[in-house]
């Protein structure tokens, strides 16, 4: 049989017989002042119950939020991987490469003269993809470019057609100068 916590302590020696009456007397009184209304009712345990309910549901609201933003990080990497694999364009294995800066390194990609021209007026881009580079259209470039900008490595303004009253117009600079 279980005793009371009054016994229990009284067993162990933490208090004596005449604390352990004071402390019922008191409870009694307390209890009694209650029931007239002539005494507050201790709140402070419910409050305390309520706060920690509250901050436990900040908490959980939170971790909630980072796991919904973990999961949309993971779903744009997934589109930013279909779209590459979708419309990359095939690899060449020519002798003619088109040279293009990477975090402060010069790479180069072999390409084609049709390639260099696009990609020299921007109808096609370069990307990082699996630890290489792929040529992918314009188009699914600046949708890779929403959701990862840090993917696109080139992607060069659309040129248009010179002016007619450009004195320069005669003096053409290529953008990637054969070396």
């Amino acid at each position: 049989m279980s005793m009371s916590l009054r016994d229990q302590l009284l067993k162990a020696g933490l208090v004596n017989e005449k604390q352990a009456k004071q402390a019922g007397k008191q409870k009694q009184k307390q209890q009694r002042l209650e029931k007239k209304g002539q005494a507050e009712i201790d709140n402070s345990s419910k409050l305390a119950a309520q706060q920690a309910l509250a901050e436990k549901a900040a908490r959980d609201q939170e971790l909630n939020r980072q796991q919904q933003e973990k999961a949309q990080k993971k779903a744009e990497a997934a589109q930013v991987k279909q779209l590459i694999e979708r419309s990359r364009l095939p690899k060449l294995t020519t002798e003619d490469y088109y040279n293009f800066v990477d975090d402060k390194k010069v790479k180069r990609l072999s390409v084609n003269d049709l390639m260099r021209d696009k990609l020299s007026r921007g109808s096609l881009a370069i990307v990082r993809h699996g630890g290489g580079y792929e040529v992918i259209p314009r188009e699914a470039a600046l949708k890779i470019q929403q959701r990862d900008p840090a993917r696109v490595v080139l992607l060069n303004t659309p040129t248009e057609a010179p002016d007619a009253d450009d004195p320069y117009a005669a003096y053409q600079i290529p953008d990637d100068l054969m070396w």
